[in-house]
């Protein structure tokens, strides 16, 4: 199970979003954080827009130093080989891809390499499969979420409120910012750019991209 089944947005809107997860067991979690390394050390050859520490966080993690209201400007943040050196104990890992290429190419270098650790792979069902066989792996199982389709419904955010915030599966990103955000870009009082990474600091676990998130806020700001 992965919180990240709960992205919202229709196929197009999903076409740029794939999470590749590495993750220890109890069975395997001695001698685990070396495979965890590795896994991050290879996802980089591929070009992914997050990569991320379960426990830590993902490049765009906040700062414990800084008050909230520096988020609004604070362009840095951590560069993969820090997060990769973060792993420092049995967790879960992921990197965050917006090319179904690249998934395909980390995942044939993952069958080869075989670490030994469980891997999960996030994203449209098709695609995530096909990029699977095409790597040598036959899928052994597959989850589905099923949407926002009971309760108060009518209450809920408008479609592109849900599209960025809920890339955060843990509920981190608030739809108030996400609001906040859209406006601001629709001004000109931020760039699409900008906003991704002001939202990606709230992700606990680093799965949230900000590849998507900014042709979201680019869409919204053209009235798209």
């Amino acid at each position: 199970m992965t919180n990240t089944l709960h992205r919202y947005g229709s196929p197009e809107s999903l076409r740029d979003d794939y999470i590749v997860f590495a993750m220890s067991t109890k069975a395997n979690a001695e001698g685990s954080v070396p495979k965890l390394k590795a896994f991050l050390e290879i996802a980089q050859q591929y070009g992914p827009v997050n990569v991320g520490n379960a426990k830590k966080g993902g490049l765009h993690r906040p700062a414990a130093h800084l008050t909230p209201l520096a988020h609004w400007r604070r362009d840095g943040g951590l560069t993969p080989a820090e997060v990769i050196e973060g792993v420092d104990e049995p967790t879960v890992v992921c990197a965050v891809f917006d090319d179904l290429d690249n998934v395909r190419r980390f995942l044939a270098e993952l069958r080869e390499r075989d670490l030994g650790v469980s891997v999960n792979v996030s994203g449209l069902t098709d695609n995530a499969r096909r990029a699977a066989e095409s790597a040598g792996i036959v899928r052994h199982s597959v989850e589905f979420s099923l949407g926002f389709c009971m309760g108060q419904t009518d209450r809920m955010p408008d479609r592109r409120t849900l599209e960025l915030a809920t890339m955060c599966g843990h509920g981190m990103v608030a739809f108030g910012l996400v609001d906040k955000l859209v406006h601001l870009v629709k001004e000109g009082r931020r760039t699409p750019a900008n906003a991704s990474r002001c939202l990606a600091r709230f992700c606990s676990c680093g799965v949230f991209n900000t590849a998507r998130a900014e042709r979201l806020f680019d869409a919204a700001r053209t009235g798209q």
